[in-house]
């Protein structure tokens, strides 16, 4: 059976962000993510966790400046030193609350900047991220966003994320599959969970085209999660979706899953 993780960035939205963890766990979740923590302190996120029995699954490295529109900064030539310390800001975080997984923001393709460029210097960040983790419990992911949901990000296809795990070449750097921005650009889900089994570490999804509960669109959601217990998957389910209403209210697919 699937292990979910509500994303508190986009549910629970009716009450305050630390206010979410106990939400969550009221709805019968064990474990949260979210985008970025960095605007509370560690030990108020601990209590949270520890008040609600949850147990936090994944975070992102910080954005950078998302006004300018900026979201992330590992894969910007020349912002080397600024990623890095990026990194090592979320690794503090990431240690603090014993996170398994950690998703390195490669960023928005600069204007005039060759996308090859950037993707190496992705790959020399994402070596340095994984030295400074190494014999660390903490996996770091790579993600491709859909381009109707961040246009210009450095990866848009699955095989695009793919291809910098190979290229980084490191055991605890893979996918973070997110199957809403994978249907979007390259479809054939089946195949994906299928063909690269033990490349991705965290799954997310929502429905599509609207990203909502996974309960309506065009992505057979329960076929999907029988594939995974087929295929053996262990990790974590993040529920990134923007609900439909009251976030409790529209939980009802969750059921299925909770009781089988």
């Amino acid at each position: 059976m699937p292990k979910f993780a509500a994303n508190l960035s986009m549910m629970f939205n009716e009450v305050p962000f630390i206010e979410r963890f106990a939400a969550a766990a009221r709805a019968g979740f064990e474990a949260v993510e979210f985008l970025f923590p960095y605007d509370y302190a560690v030990d108020d996120l601990k209590t949270a966790l520890r008040q609600s029995g949850l147990k936090v699954v994944l975070f992102n490295t910080p954005p950078g400046a998302v006004d300018k529109g900026e979201w992330g900064l590992a894969a910007l030539p020349g912002r080397e030193e600024e990623a890095r310390r990026d990194i090592d800001r979320a690794l503090v975080y990431a240690r603090a609350l014993n996170l398994p997984s950690l998703h390195v923001m490669a960023g928005v393709v600069p204007a005039g900047c060759p996308a090859a460029s950037c993707a190496e210097t992705f790959v020399e960040n994402l070596r340095y991220a994984e030295a400074q983790c190494a014999g660390e419990n903490i996996q770091l992911l790579v993600e491709a966003l859909s381009p109707k949901t961040r246009a210009g990000y450095l990866l848009s296809s699955q095989y695009q994320a793919l291809d910098i795990v190979d290229k980084v070449d490191r055991a605890n750097v893979k996918v973070q599959l997110d199957l809403f921005h994978a249907q979007q650009v390259d479809g054939n889900l089946s195949h994906l969970l299928r063909h690269y089994a033990g490349k991705y570490g965290h799954i997310q999804i929502a429905s599509v085209p609207d990203r909502h509960e996974p309960d309506e669109g065009e992505i057979n959601y329960p076929w999907l999660f029988e594939q995974l217990d087929t295929l053996g998957y262990r990790g974590w389910v993040g529920c990134e979706y923007h609900p439909r209403a009251q976030t409790e209210a529209g939980l009802g697919w969750l059921a299925r899953w909770r009781n089988p």
